[in-house]
């Protein structure tokens, strides 16, 4: 007995979580969330207690999305010890996508067109802007977002039908812009690899960002890619403190293990961007230098950087975890995170949201601009070549006379 007591709200006989999915949702995705939900919604379910320090995990709770009908609300009733708490598992169920290529008409986004391998991230990242979109499949942006995620091994295949359409035009398409392609679970499930031997299969041209260390497997083929225009890379650094790092980014390679997967990517051929992505002041901005040198000196050709972002519940999760690892420094990091989003803790506008706005904003960009022309970093690359698609030949496929 976990010593966890629970309330549930009215309607506790038909549960909320398991309702008809909304839009946008394809394949078995269905089958995912209710396998999901089929366990027990017991006192006793560690995802549900509150303000868990689970090791290798950044989020101190589990919070229902902002789509259920239901909160559940967890209470200590003063048996509970954190040695007798069971650990937290990472489960990873299976999606079978219609369709691999997400499009995006945002303005302030520079591709129109990605792909997701995975839904979820066991990196753990606390300050995760892509946490609130674990809600749209009945699961929680907290533990849920680190521990329950959702593999889509028939990406490759997917992708592969639809490059061949006849009514397909390429254009870069962007990997790991919502949850890390090289997560650990990448290890097993090999789906980025499968990704890519599909794309250079087509000559097609891909970008990537992670802080993933599998990428370095992928090395050969996003070198070869890399030489010929067809990819390039970005590695977040978000501080040279492995401690931080820890606190931070829990499942994350440290940040010296970054820096060595940008030599190993530029030695191999493939261009390499430094991201110092999120910056947060009051606690990392005393690093930009320091990241930008760093990375330059492993093989960096370029970067960018980005203030820290805190899109709906991650708002929430980011100031407990400040407030349990860095309660001295608090008060000073959220303070000055307003001043950057015209006094709220963030601001969606899209002209505004990847840069802030204010003394602190400019600041950080003008140190930017200054630490990037001393060090030859270059801030845009020359676009990815799209001159060299073209769909091989399937077997049985009638070949040219000529």
């Amino acid at each position: 007995m976990s010593g966890i007591a629970g309330r549930e709200g009215a309607g506790f006989g038909s549960c909320g979580r398991c309702g008809p999915l909304r839009a946008g949702a394809g394949g078995r995705l269905d089958d995912v969330h209710h396998m999901f939900h089929s366990r027990a919604m017991s006192a006793s379910d560690p995802l549900h207690r509150p303000l868990d320090r689970a090791r290798g995990r950044a989020a101190l709770r589990n919070e229902a999305g902002r789509f259920e009908r239901h909160r559940r609300v967890a209470e200590p009733d003063g048996w509970d010890r954190d040695e007798d708490l069971p650990p937290l598992r990472t489960e990873v169920s299976e999606e079978r996508p219609r369709r691999a290529i997400t499009r995006n008409t945002s303005p302030g986004i520079s591709f129109d067109r990605s792909i997701n391998p995975y839904r979820g991230c066991e990196h753990g990242c606390i300050y995760c802007f892509a946490r609130p979109s674990h809600a749209y499949l009945g699961l929680s942006p907290g533990l849920d977002f680190e521990t329950r995620l959702i593999a889509r091994p028939d990406a490759p295949r997917v992708l592969e039908a639809e490059l061949r359409a006849a009514s397909y035009r390429p254009a870069t398409i962007a990997i790991g812009t919502n949850t890390d392609p090289y997560q650990p679970i990448e290890g097993e499930r090999r789906i980025m690899r499968g990704l890519l031997e599909v794309l250079s299969a087509f000559r097609h041209p891909v970008a990537v960002v992670t802080k993933g260390a599998r990428v370095e497997r992928d090395a050969d083929i996003l070198g070869e890619m890399g030489q010929s225009g067809l990819a390039r890379v970005g590695i977040s650094v978000t501080t040279l403190d492995p401690a931080l790092s820890r606190r931070m980014e829990p499942r994350c390679p440290a940040p010296a293990r970054r820096l060595g997967m940008i030599e190993t990517l530029a030695k191999a051929g493939c261009p390499v961007r430094v991201m110092v992505s999120p910056i947060v002041p009051g606690l990392t901005d005393h690093e930009l230098e320091a990241i930008l040198r760093s990375a330059r000196d492993a093989g960096a050709v370029a970067a960018s950087t980005i203030p820290l972002r805190l899109p709906r519940e991650v708002s929430e999760l980011w100031r407990e975890w400040l407030a349990e690892h860095y309660p001295d420094r608090m008060g000073r990091v959220m303070s000055k995170v307003r001043d950057m989003h015209g006094g709220r803790d963030y601001d969606a506008e899209w002209g505004r949201r990847m840069t802030g706005e204010g003394l602190w904003a400019d600041l950080i960009a003008t140190r930017f601009r200054r630490a990037v022309k001393a060090l030859g970093l270059a801030v845009h690359l020359e676009p990815l070549r799209t001159d060299l698609f073209s769909p091989p030949p399937r077997p049985g496929d009638q070949l040219s006379l000529f």
